[in-house]
């Protein structure tokens, strides 16, 4: 789960809502530069924090707070792999994308234990066999992982409240083609992104966030327990050209 304070306590956004914050901002994305198979890797934009269950596990820090997921060790294989196995249900494309990201969070760990190394491996052979049968190549691939990864971290900025002030830019992340995309907040209170890379000249999306009071729990039933019954409060952001 993603974790800021506020005045009062915790504003906490779940995983899955984040991403599908991410589908909504590939939605908006302009149809010249939208990747091959652009609907399958929306679904799979939506679908690629399926692995996370804020309510499930331990989700407290030591000292009993909201554990937010940048603060997660542990690489729990046997989920990634469940997930990996799951994302096949959707098709052959979404499981390559959900595979090379699954890769991607997890190939700074290669050499940690021979467990990680046969699941790297694993999913590069996937990869691979799913690239021949789909008939794409590899850069195609990349490509739409590019665009996934793109939404994800422009998702990522807006839930973890990163947009700078004072007119300053932020990069989000780079294209499938190298092109450098950044983030500025408008005078109005409007976001832009530059360039501008979206069908529509002005949008909005949005993200539910639930709001919590108590600042310290017991136990991870506790937390399960108050986000279920905590006031839910829409985060929304308009982006204009």
């Amino acid at each position: 789960m993603i974790v800021n304070q506020h005045e009062k306590g915790w504003k906490i956004i779940y995983h899955r809502a984040h991403a599908l914050l991410a589908a909504q901002i590939a939605g908006h994305w302009h149809p010249k530069l939208r990747p091959k198979r652009w609907l399958e890797t929306i679904a799979a934009i939506s679908h690629h924090d399926d692995l996370e269950k804020e309510w499930e596990g331990n989700h407290l820090t030591t000292v009993g707070a909201p554990r937010d997921f940048t603060l997660e060790k542990e690489t729990d294989l046997d989920r990634m792999h469940q997930h990996a196995q799951n994302s096949r249900y959707r098709g052959r494309w979404v499981a390559m994308l959900i595979s090379m990201h699954l890769s991607f969070l997890t190939e700074g760990k290669r050499g940690e234990s021979k467990e990680i190394d046969a699941f790297l491996d694993e999913q590069l052979q996937n990869q691979q066999e799913w690239r021949k049968e789909l008939n794409i190549t590899k850069d195609d691939a990349a490509k739409a992982y590019a665009f996934f990864q793109w939404c994800d971290r422009l998702s990522l900025i807006l839930c973890n409240n990163e947009i700078p002030m004072g007119d300053r830019a932020l990069e989000i992340a780079k294209d499938g083609d190298g092109q450098r995309y950044d983030i500025l907040q408008r005078s109005d209170g409007n976001l832009t992104v530059m360039p501008w890379a979206f069908a529509e000249d002005e949008f909005t999306v949005h993200v539910e966030a639930c709001q919590l009071e108590q600042l310290q729990f017991e136990n991870n039933d506790e937390l399960a327990t108050a986000l279920q019954t905590a006031p839910i409060k829409t985060l929304e952001w308009t982006f204009s050209k």
